[in-house]
């Protein structure tokens, strides 16, 4: 999509309010005609150069009515103005967030989530702010047409001169265009790197000052700000000598109709009116000027933070950007409803045939993978680190795309695995789990409607009572920014609580009890299937998971090396046996500490 046709979309989203505000701002423009035709009518009449007309009284008198009516029109201008720039912007912002919550969510954003806040916000206002300033354009130019009419009747050679100062900034900007791109798309890469990286260090303080490494982050840090700090300065420093150029390239004509004004005037052929006229005209005209030259330097670079917006959209049709949708800027905004939950009976059986799912940068993930699940089974993926143990997972969920292969839910195939996949059929728990910064109980709950009875039920069987006793506000205590106030084991409970408190059909959790010390996990494994009538599926190299094991997924290089129960692995398969060695030493280990 060209930046010309995504402009073109954006100012006609609203179109009657576009056009309202463009009649509104090119009257604005328009009114400085009366003031320069009164201007030369008195100074003409004072001086004798023109037969009697309206008197100096009646002149000042409409000057003040159009002075005011200019800052009637100007006020409703700037009203009808801004409110379309909140449409557009709410336009872009919709359909660029909806794109995002469509995509898998372990591939939603390409890039750190701070950055893609910057392109909402940044490279949004960058283009409402080209489609607003296109009324000022607009409205300038129809006035400069106006005035060259009029100023062409009286002196070609100085109209000329009025204008000749815009032919310039039109050179230069089209000589500069593709420098305004290349410093535009600099300055926002240096910013994503600058932002990206305080935001990791936020969420790694802790292992920054472990590793000592605070100094070399720090030179780091600065070594990036330089870097950007030099790319804005180039960024701006261009827009500013365009601006600097078409103000100064004014100011030279001005100069020259001063001095042949002058002698037009010794001469005869010039009246004090006319001259009036000019100077009165030239200082719109040098406006004119100076706005075309900025709505230029904008609209190149509109052209990058249109492609940026389009790279968080990942593979969506471009006019997608723009697609039309209702947007309420007063009044409750309606929530949909829901999607439905697709029809499906009870879990009885689950199965995976040929999936296969691929990181199209690496080519690594998981390759023609088939397995069973029945109801009541604790199935256990297990492999060395790399194997493809949590893309199987994101693939099942949903959260990742699948190239090839089937899902089945009792015999039936999942269309759709993110929308399915979800409570009360499905519920997960990732390897690092997300918390938000409210209480305890609010990261369990997440909204869902459960009475105190059934959170202290899911508390108790994620092993996490005995912690809030101890917790001096419990289930309101506060956790911090991503959990930082519980402890590793802590929120992996807490994730596991809130997980258990759906109730699902089928249990997905990776590596869930990584964090936990022996006894812990044993009597969190005990109190699942105390409950009895509970299917898992988890990714696990712990030795209580794995003897509890109806069948173990072996997952080497992300193809399925083979299935079964731990002892017949461990009697048939010298992978499993690795495994195994290694299992029992690390907890071993975790045992002596």
């Amino acid at each position: 999509m060209s930046t010309w046709r995504f402009v073109w979309h954006l100012v006609t989203y609203k179109p009657w309010l576009y056009l309202i505000s463009l009649v509104l701002f090119t009257t604005m423009y328009l009114l400085p005609v009366l003031p320069g035709l009164l201007t030369q009518a008195f100074f003409d009449r004072l001086t004798g150069a023109a037969p009697a007309g309206l008197d100096p009284a009646t002149i000042i008198a409409l000057l003040v009515a159009v002075a005011v009516g200019r800052f009637a029109v100007l006020t409703a201008g700037f009203l009808t103005a801004a409110t379309g720039r909140e449409y557009v912007a709410a336009l872009l912002r919709r359909n660029v967030l909806e794109r995002i919550l469509e995509l898998p969510g372990a591939a939603a954003l390409p890039e750190a989530p701070g950055e893609a806040l910057n392109r909402l916000r940044d490279d949004v206002v960058q283009a409402e702010e080209t489609a607003d300033f296109l009324l000022d354009v607009v409205g300038q130019t129809t006035f400069a047409l106006v005035a060259l009419r009029m100023l062409l009747a009286i002196d070609a050679r100085m109209t000329l001169l009025v204008f000749l100062p815009l032919a310039a900034v039109l050179v230069v900007t089209r000589a500069v265009g593709n420098r305004i791109l290349q410093n535009r798309r600099r300055s926002r890469e240096t910013t994503a790197r600058v932002t990206g990286l305080l935001a990791e260090l936020f969420g790694a303080v802790q292992a920054v000052q472990v590793a000592g490494a605070e100094s070399r982050v720090i030179a780091h840090f600065r070594r990036l700000s330089e870097e950007r700090r030099a790319a804005m300065v180039s960024d701006r420093l261009l827009v500013q000598v365009l601006e600097s150029v078409g103000l100064n390239a004014s100011s030279l004509g001005m100069g020259l109709i001063l001095l042949l004004g002058a002698r037009s005037m010794a001469g005869g052929q010039f009246s004090v009116g006319d001259f009036a006229l000019f100077v009165y005209y030239l200082g719109y005209v040098a406006d004119f000027t100076h706005f075309t030259g900025r709505w230029l330097a904008l609209y190149r670079q509109t052209g990058v933070s249109k492609d940026r917006l389009l790279a968080l959209m990942q593979g969506a049709p471009p006019d997608r950007l723009t697609r039309r949708s209702e947007i309420r800027l007063r009044g409750p905004v309606p929530v949909p409803p829901e999607p439905p939950i697709p029809a499906a009976g009870p879990l009885q059986e689950l199965r995976v045939e040929g999936l296969t799912c691929r990181y199209p940068d690496s080519g690594r993930g998981i390759e023609d993978v088939s397995f069973t699940l029945t109801r009541g089974s604790f199935a256990v993926v297990a492999g060395r680190v790399g194997s493809g143990k949590t893309t199987l997972l994101r693939a099942i969920l949903g959260m990742l795309p699948a190239q090839a292969g089937t899902i089945y839910w009792n015999g039936e195939p999942v269309a759709d695995p993110a929308a399915f996949m979800a409570p009360p059929r499905c519920a997960a728990t990732p390897q690092v789990p997300l918390l938000f910064s409210g209480t305890v109980e609010e990261n369990i709950r997440l909204g869902w409607d459960a009475s105190a009875a059934e959170v202290a039920a899911a508390v108790y069987d994620a092993v996490l009572e005995r912690d809030l006793a101890a917790m001096e506000e419990g289930l309101q205590t506060r956790v911090g920014v991503r959990g930082v106030r519980l402890s590793g084991g802590q929120m992996q409970r807490t994730a596991a609580a809130r997980m258990f408190l759906r109730r699902p059909e089928l249990l997905i959790m990776d590596d869930l009890s990584s964090a936990l010390d022996v006894e812990t996990e044993q009597a969190l494994w005990e109190r699942l299937f105390r409950r009895g009538d509970v299917t898992c599926l988890v990714v696990s190299h712990r030795e209580a998971a794995l003897r509890r094991a109806d069948q173990i997924i072996l997952l080497r290089d992300g193809r399925v090396v083979d299935r079964g129960r731990l002892d017949e692995l461990l009697e048939r398969s010298e992978e499993m046996r690795a495994l195994w060695q290694s299992s029992t030493v690390r907890q071993s280990s975790e045992a002596q500490d």
